[in-house]
């Protein structure tokens, strides 16, 4: 099967050596997704901001790689305070509420970046298996 390999041109991509995304025949992997712009962190200090970017940026690479929200099947959500649960499950709502990925919300230690409150992962299959 041909490999698809999804850049978002972040600097990142070729010093650590991955993909914003890989389609492997119907399968879309979406690596973790943070709300950055660039160097400037978006929703800085509000973690319903920063999911709604983040997965804003998801959407943009499965529509790269050929597929939309409502072929995710998975979403891994890691945050770095629980207690925002709330704010960060609001905002996943909103683009899934419809869809119901399976999904896991994990509080983490620490993200690449202070500032940065939620990373997300998302897996898709277009079609069905």
């Amino acid at each position: 099967m041909k490999r698809q390999n999804i850049s978002s041109g972040a600097v990142w991509e070729d010093i650590v050596g991955y993909s914003r995304a890989v389609r492997i025949g119907n399968l879309v992997e979406v690596a973790g997704t943070t709300a950055t712009e660039g160097e400037e962190i978006v929703g800085k200090g509000d973690a319903y901001e920063q999911t709604k970017y983040t997965l804003q940026k998801i959407e943009e690479a499965l529509i790269q790689a050929g597929a939309t929200l409502q072929d995710v099947i998975r979403t891994r959500i890691f945050v770095t305070d629980i207690s925002q649960w709330e704010a960060v499950g609001r905002a996943h709502g909103e683009f899934f509420r419809s869809i119901k990925p399976a999904s896991t919300m994990v509080e983490v230690k620490a993200l690449i970046h202070p500032d940065l409150l939620v990373e997300i992962e998302a897996t898709a299959v277009m079609g069905g298996l």
